[in-house]
């Protein structure tokens, strides 16, 4: 089995789960109070300022029904309350149909104002989900096409405006089309963004675990290395006691038990203090390649796969870095699941830069998928399991210590991940 052709973009259903409780009452609100200033603004202005026939007491029915409808919704639930997706599609949906009335009243499409059927538009396509855009979007054109058909005549003076019907079919297709491309265009954008601040998100949580169990090791050797003085001392008192007392009494036999428990505390804080690949490693500020890339491999072993490591032992020690270890992880993770029987972890010092590659010989990766490997929710699995997040936690960790990521695929089949670090990035000796 191939890794997919189709790269299976984990969005469609974080597009639908992102919108319920994204959205503020009182955001929508101050929108609406905002429109119902500029609207009782623009009103009064056309009857009194330039004496124009509007149609007044209907227009401020209108207008006082927004006013109304905030003042209720102000009163009965609390500033912090959250809409769900179909809620604030509700609302935007109102004020959508409340516009239309204004606009009927006030000439229809022949109102310049009537591209402000844009706003609630745009606004859905910044916060909504698509679906939920869509019907503000249909709803929208819906009353343009309507109110390009039936309208009060455009407030005027001396004599009635007449345009000419092909500009008022272009004025209509002019903005149903821009309805259209504002729900799809700001959507489109504003979902690419919201998915990458996500993944962002998730990628600060694990570099937060990681650099958590960082610490729980400094704690864990600190701790190995203060018990064993205190551990010396009952030992040695134990012993004492146990020669002191006759063989054959009870408290012979409860005092060699504590000498027995005593020993096997020790060898359990031993093998913590001096695990190679284990927690006192964790904390150390500089490490050996070799042990770098044991450690980031160590929890990935499955069987029927050949787990291989090929670095040098010796020097030089690299600055060990939360992010270097949980990005490698990620890639060896990905690199064992696809394998067929062996993935090599390999690291080359050079003069100038520090490369470590993590080869599979799996089936590899198609096109489609290898030019948007690294992006958020983008995965070649094909049984859905995973978010498609690992590689670009990998890719956006390790970038942050001065690498270099380049994926391909290889000659002899299988995936390559190749990591390329200046050595002065990483490389702590000092040379003579």
């Amino acid at each position: 089995m191939t890794r997919s052709a189709e790269a299976t973009k984990a969005t469609s259903w974080r597009t639908d789960r992102r919108a319920p409780g994204r959205v503020r009452l009182q955001t929508l609100v101050v929108i609406r109070w905002v429109a119902v200033a500029g609207q009782l603004g623009a009103l009064l202005f056309l009857n009194y300022g330039l004496e124009f026939e509007v149609p007044l007491a209907l227009a401020l029915l209108a207008v006082g029904a927004s006013a109304l409808l905030n003042v209720v919704v102000s009163l009965r639930y609390p500033a912090s309350t959250r809409l769900s997706d179909a809620e604030a599609a509700l609302f935007l949906t109102y004020d959508t149909l409340q516009l239309a009335v204004l606009v009927f009243l006030t000439g229809g499409t022949t109102n310049p104002f009537v591209v402000l059927f844009l706003a609630p538009v745009a606004v859905s396509a910044t916060v909504l989900s698509l679906r939920s855009t869509l019907r503000v979007g249909v709803v929208a054109i819906v009353c343009i096409s309507a109110l390009a058909v039936w309208h009060q005549p455009l407030p005027w003076r001396p004599e009635t405006l007449h345009l000419p019907v092909v500009y008022l079919i272009g004025q209509w297709a002019a903005i149903s089309v821009a309805v259209v491309f504002l729900s799809v265009y700001l959507w489109r954008v504003s979902a690419e963004a919201r998915r990458l601040s996500d993944a962002l998100v998730e990628t600060q949580l694990t570099l937060a675990r990681e650099q958590r169990m960082s610490a729980l090791g400094g704690l864990a050797a600190g701790a190995a290395h203060e018990l064993g003085t205190p551990l010396s001392t009952i030992a040695m008192a134990a012993k004492e006691m146990a020669r002191a007392i006759p063989a054959g009494e009870p408290l012979r036999d409860d005092a060699d038990l504590i000498v027995r428990e005593v020993r096997r505390c020790r060898e359990i804080l031993g093998r913590i203090a001096q695990r190679p690949e284990g927690v006192s490693e964790a904390s150390s500020p500089r490490i050996g390649l070799a042990s770098l890339l044991r450690e980031a491999a160590a929890a990935h072993h499955r069987d029927g796969v050949e787990l291989e490591i090929v670095a040098p032992e010796g020097p030089p020690d690299i600055v060990r870095r939360p992010e270097i270890v949980q990005g490698l992880t990620n890639l060896i993770e990905n690199a064992v699941d696809f394998a067929r029987t062996k993935v090599t972890v390999r690291a080359d010092v050079r003069d100038r830069d520090i490369r470590i590659q993590v080869l599979d010989d799996g089936p590899g990766m198609s096109h489609d998928v290898l030019s948007a490997l690294g992006e958020p929710y983008v995965s070649s699995r094909q049984d859905g399991e995973g978010l498609g997040l690992g590689v670009f936690i990998a890719k956006t960790l390790l970038a942050r210590t001065g690498a270099e990521m380049v994926i391909s695929n290889r000659k002899t089949g299988g995936a390559q991940f190749e990591m390329i670090w200046p050595r002065e990035a990483l490389v702590t000796e000092t040379k003579a």
